[in-house]
């Protein structure tokens, strides 16, 4: 919010009397803001803990509240929502044949800020199981 009233050239003065202010009455709460935009962000668009980093610090958020606000993504439910993702589009990916859906798979998941362990496991497994014809790792 300080770069938007830096950025209507509001006095750094004033500026920071009514950030203070916003803050005292609980208008302004990064914290909360960061888990809020933390949950909403890894259930809906299905971003990773890399890419809800990246993103809350583009937003201005502190990196303390980063920090805190990421680490309540759990590596389990991280892993799951990559294999909801990749299950999605697995079909579309396997025709142009296994070499290149793994290769676009891992690009969505490094996209999407997926940690490489996870992505490499993930999509290893779901070309194994369509090979397969197996559904059991989804």
């Amino acid at each position: 919010m300080a770069q938007a009233l830096r950025r209507k050239e509001i006095p750094d003065d004033i500026a920071e009397a009514v950030l203070d202010r916003l803050t005292q009455v609980g208008l302004i709460d990064d914290v909360a803001y960061a888990h809020s935009f933390v949950r909403t962000k890894h259930r809906d668009r299905a971003l990773g803990r890399s890419a809800l980093r990246t993103e809350l610090r583009r937003l201005g958020v502190d990196e303390e509240s980063v920090a805190d606000a990421v680490e309540t993504v759990d590596p389990g439910a991280e892993r799951a929502r990559a294999q909801e993702l990749i299950s999605k589009r697995l079909d579309a990916a396997m025709g142009a044949g296994s070499v290149a859906a793994r290769r676009r798979l891992l690009g969505l998941l490094g996209r999407r800020g997926y940690p490489p362990d996870i992505a490499l496991s993930v999509v290893d497994d779901a070309i194994a199981g369509y090979a397969d014809g197996r559904d059991e790792w989804r």
